[in-house]
């Protein structure tokens, strides 16, 4: 079983804002595979599903962005799923915004979401995409920023980036993280 699991916060005032961006990437994942209502368990919305003969569940932790390993944890200890099979989808302001890129493991780079899935899986080994938003204007606070939410011009550049990131995490289910990395990692450097 993989594990999508899309970072974010839960409620409606942060659907629209940087920050939530794995929660869209999720979402419109569950629109493609037409997966319907989601159940909620284990701290985190989520729908099981199957992608060519792959068995996946598409999750989104309800703990709020900096509690989100609480979730991931108990969804993979309950469903029994492999660290290889985890992919977390967030934002990330080291990338251009409408950039996507898929790790094979790596540090939270100040990602408090990310951070605390290390904390909680004890480990900083296990795959992720990251949706580049990019940094904020000067004297701006990066907290205003991720959770503001995206306005048309960010769109253009988001939306395209959501449905690439949705191709993404297809080819990683049914073809390996390897196969995904080669084929939506191009132009840019091999160590981000």
């Amino acid at each position: 079983m993989h594990l999508i699991a899309g970072l974010g916060n839960p409620k409606s005032k942060y659907s629209g804002s940087r920050h939530n961006l794995g929660f869209r990437v999720v979402q419109a994942l569950s629109r493609r595979l037409k997966t319907g209502n989601p159940a909620q368990k284990h701290r985190a919305l989520f729908t099981v599903t199957e992608y060519k003969g792959h068995k996946l569940m598409l999750a989104q932790p309800l703990t709020y962005m900096n509690r989100s390993g609480l979730a991931v944890y108990e969804l993979m200890r309950n469903n029994q799923v492999d660290l290889s099979e985890l992919l977390i989808i967030y934002d990330d302001l080291d990338l251009p915004p409408g950039s996507i890129r898929l790790r094979k493991k790596g540090g939270g780079a100040g990602h408090r979401g990310v951070q605390s899935v290390i904390e909680a899986l004890g480990t900083e080994a296990f795959p992720r995409l990251r949706i580049g938003i990019g940094k904020p204007s000067p004297g701006m606070e990066t907290a205003n920023y991720v959770l503001q939410p995206l306005g048309p011009p960010d769109l253009e550049l988001i939306d395209p980036a959501v449905n690439r990131a949705v191709e993404a995490v297809l080819v990683f289910v049914s073809e390996g993280l390897e196969k995904a990395m080669e084929e939506f990692n191009q132009g840019l450097s091999s160590h981000n």
